[in-house]
């Protein structure tokens, strides 16, 4: 999905994530309505999420930050974990950390700081910390914002990597070039409505998308 600041972005991802509960309507997850959920249970159900503005402990190791979203998957308290009281929980735990970072290419960086780490590491850090509660569908809210293009082109192939495993991913960006390339299908919004739906090719000739954000229809 593409759109401008304002457009309405951050507030459907809230209310898809739970952060946020609609005035009105009905939210349906794999046919579950979201009415009264907390976000624990929406992740719990498989929709994971990023934010767009990386919030990560940065003191704590890659490895640290997303066993924290490993959490998610075990059957023991944070709590408990954190004092150590399960310690086969807690080692399991971490096994899924670990293989969540190789899955994403930060292998190499498992006890690395999460501070310590370039940008575009940071997001896909983010995404390992997502992906370790197991979602089906991941919420990614512009993790391209602020890299370089060579980090872009590394977000890029993983994204593309974890569509081919079968993970459903609804990915918000300003970025047109860096989404054109990467999605299958384009949602544009405006002030909150849906402007524009279709395929890529179709979306760059799309007049209203061209009036909204190219000030006017080519002629």
């Amino acid at each position: 999905m593409i759109d401008s600041n304002g457009a309405g972005k951050s507030t459907m991802f809230n209310q898809l994530s739970a952060v946020d509960t609609p005035t009105e309507g009905e939210i349906r997850f794999l046919n579950q309505s979201l009415k009264g959920k907390t976000s624990r249970q929406v992740a719990t159900m498989g929709m994971s999420r990023t934010f767009q503005h990386v919030k990560l402990l940065p003191t704590m190791s890659a490895l640290e930050n997303v066993a924290l979203g490993a959490h998610m998957r075990g059957k023991k308290g944070i709590i408990s974990s954190a004092l150590h009281l399960e310690r086969r929980e807690e080692k399991r735990l971490l096994k899924e950390a670990k293989f969540q970072l190789e899955r994403v290419g930060l292998g190499e960086h498992i006890h690395a700081e999460a501070g310590s780490l370039a940008l575009g590491q940071q997001r896909i850090l983010e995404i390992a910390r997502a992906l370790s509660s197991d979602p089906c569908v991941l919420l990614l809210d512009e993790p391209a914002a602020g890299l370089r293009h060579k980090e872009k082109q590394a977000l890029a192939e993983l994204l593309k990597k974890l569509s081919r495993e079968g993970l459903a991913i609804l990915l918000v960006e300003h970025d047109m070039d860096f989404v054109m390339n990467l999605v299958d299908r384009i949602v544009v919004m405006e002030f909150g409505e849906k402007i524009a739906e279709g395929l890529p090719e179709e979306i760059q000739t799309n007049p209203a998308v061209l009036e909204a954000y190219l000030g006017g229809a080519e002629e």
